[in-house]
């Protein structure tokens, strides 16, 4: 039964923290992402205190925490767009 419970619960969790963790880690700027708000925006500056300055929209900065970056919607919005062969 513990071994289920690590099996299911457990295990996936810490491999979804450990990939948060390094996605976090990875940005840099020029990186476009969102915020678990919806926020879109591309990184301007990485901070020193944990913080990003973030592009909103021409000449308007947000300074917002790494954490609040989201890893799923940005990974989907620099999915590369699925083609389609019609023929």
């Amino acid at each position: 039964m513990v071994i289920v419970f690590w099996m299911f619960f457990i295990r996936p969790q810490a491999k979804k923290a450990k990939n948060q963790k390094k996605f976090i880690e990875d940005l840099g700027k020029g990186s476009k992402v969102v915020t678990i708000a919806g926020i879109h925006g591309i990184i301007n500056k990485v901070n020193e205190d944990g913080t990003l300055n973030l592009e909103v929209s021409p000449g308007s900065y947000l300074k917002i925490e790494k954490s609040a970056i989201s890893i799923e919607w940005s990974q989907q919005l620099n999915k590369p767009a699925a083609t389609t062969d019609k023929k």
